[in-house]
């Protein structure tokens, strides 16, 4: 057997996160043979970093357990030191108990007069936004490359007069046509449209469409009360004349907004103006225990200071969301979770899909082996407080606290949801590397361990590895993310930001028959 105690350097090689669990986590590769004095079992094969060992028998059908969760189950016996992972684990039904409100408790709000502030732009409706950008919005994939062209003929010397102007961007998508003009796809694609037309973080609207498309953008005016004037504007190709003529009104009409917009000035709003969008991708076994429960604390704070944090995607909860409906305000609250985790199943079924469909290569690389294990994980970006509403794809969030809106996991569709439903910041971890950006909202990246960040320091913001590298606690590295988000809101520039990133990330959520 190799020289180990447990210890490298001093450093423990693995990490328990609970008593009860039957498996733990190499902070390290271990090769086979090394002894792990802690848990009093000795490899029986390499571990890779981040993946699991058995540090006791587990039979052919028993749960395997970590954060003392059921993350699968055996297909295999597993000795204590086997390497855990899909070739001996895998997914199955098991029952859930939501245990509706169980662990609902009354959350200590700090004092308003205490409150943190930041330095917003308040628009005329009362909404804050955290950036001053003018947008050009498509009704239809048809009109995209004009959408595109008028926000390049905007030139920087033209901008550079107007320096309360973050920019203007082009936010064009796949849809708009050929699909039905009602139905659940309609709806997503609608409640996107509106959300991005009145979200606080532009000064003005350019929306442009082709003039035959099935989503119209009257009818879009009309169902969600909008209304034309200087800082929404609207036309056609077809009315107008065509791609050169479309691009030249729409340059006019954007050399009389940027005025206005330039307008708007940064002033002190309070942190209950925040909606923040809790977001991962590219998640490895350390998003659970890093970045995620760091976020979740962040998460917590800005609910105390009065906002809103908002969790999505929802085949990334399946298999935690009991968590969730344990800690909702009502039953009605944790029904409304409920029903979209069986929507989802319905949904998956009849696309010949399933709900373990996920990890991802990158996620079981970096030791995900079940959608249970990478839920309980994500569950975490939702910390502590109440669950306090539950919203459809895009769907105006109404309400402060700690609040969940039904989306993909795929991640920008899921926030170009999450921005149409009111989040002013994105926060989104990632153990893989993401390098997502989000116009007109700011996307903060959390890397989950130092190796990432250092090897990605251009696209990340905050390294979180310092919870497993240096003994950092949860609630300090939540509270340097707390106060980071303060600090972007207040116009610091995220990575993303300074790369340029998030012209191309507008991803309405597209469901139903293309006909």
């Amino acid at each position: 057997m190799a020289e180990a105690d447990g210890n490298r350097g001093g450093e423990r090689l693995t990490v328990r996160l609970n008593p009860a669990d039957n498996v733990v986590t190499s902070r390290t590769e271990i090769a086979a043979n090394v002894k792990i004095a802690e848990e009093m079992v000795a490899t029986l094969a390499p571990i890779p970093r981040g993946h699991k060992i058995a540090t006791r028998k587990i039979g052919v059908g028993e749960p395997v357990r970590k954060y003392n969760q059921v993350i699968g189950f055996a297909t295999q016996d597993i000795r204590p030191g086997d390497h855990v992972h899909t070739q001996n684990v895998a997914m199955k039904d098991f029952e859930r108990d939501y245990a509706f409100c169980m662990d609902r408790h009354d959350t200590d709000y700090v004092p308003e007069k205490d409150r943190a502030t930041f330095q917003g732009f308040k628009r005329p409706n009362g909404r804050v936004g955290t950036r001053n950008y003018i947008g050009v919005l498509t009704s239809v994939n048809c009109s995209a490359s004009a959408a595109k062209y008028l926000a390049e003929a905007v030139k920087p010397e033209l901008l550079e007069k107007y320096p309360n102007v973050d920019g203007v961007v082009a936010l064009s998508h796949a849809t708009g046509c050929g699909m039905a003009d009602t139905g659940e796809g309609y709806a997503n694609l609608q409640r996107v449209l509106w959300g991005f037309a009145g979200h606080p973080n532009f000064a003005g609207i350019i929306m442009v469409g082709l003039g035959c498309e099935v989503n119209q953008i009257d009818f879009l005016l009309e169902a969600n009360q909008l209304e034309r004037g200087p800082r929404l504007r609207t036309m056609t190709l077809q009315e107008t004349g065509g791609t050169r003529k479309t691009i030249e009104k729409g340059l006019s009409l954007i050399e009389e907004m940027l005025p206005l917009a330039n307008q708007s000035r940064r002033e002190t709003c309070p942190a209950s103006e925040l909606t923040l969008a809790l977001q991962c991708g590219g998640s490895d076994a350390y998003s659970g225990m890093t970045a995620n429960p760091a976020l979740g604390y962040a998460a917590d704070l800005l609910v105390r200071h009065g906002g809103t944090a908002v969790l999505a995607e929802t085949p990334e909860i399946y298999g935690a969301e009991h968590l969730l409906t344990r800690r909702a305000v009502s039953k009605e609250v944790g029904e409304k979770l409920v029903e979209r985790i069986k929507w989802w199943e319905e949904y998956c079924a009849r696309n010949g899909g399933e709900m373990n469909n996920n990890p991802s290569p990158g996620n079981k690389a970096g030791g995900l082996t079940t959608i249970l294990e990478k839920s309980l994980g994500a569950t975490a970006k939702g910390g502590t407080t109440n669950l306090t509403g539950v919203y459809k794809y895009g769907e105006k969030i109404d309400t402060k606290g700690f609040v969940f809106m039904d989306s993909p996991g795929y991640d920008p569709a899921s926030i170009t949801g999450q921005v149409a439903s009111g989040s002013n910041v994105v926060a989104f971890t990632t153990g893989r590397g993401s390098c997502y950006g989000c116009k007109p909202a700011p996307s903060m990246k959390l890397a989950t361990n130092s190796a990432m960040y250092d090897r990605m320091s251009e696209d990340m913001d905050i390294n979180c590895g310092p919870v497993m590298d240096q003994g950092v606690s949860i609630e300090e590295m939540g509270t340097q993310i707390f106060e980071q988000v303060l600090r972007v809101a207040s116009g610091e520039k995220t990575k993303s930001e300074r790369l340029g990133i998030g012209d191309h990330e507008f991803i309405p959520w597209q469901i139903g028959a293309v006909m």
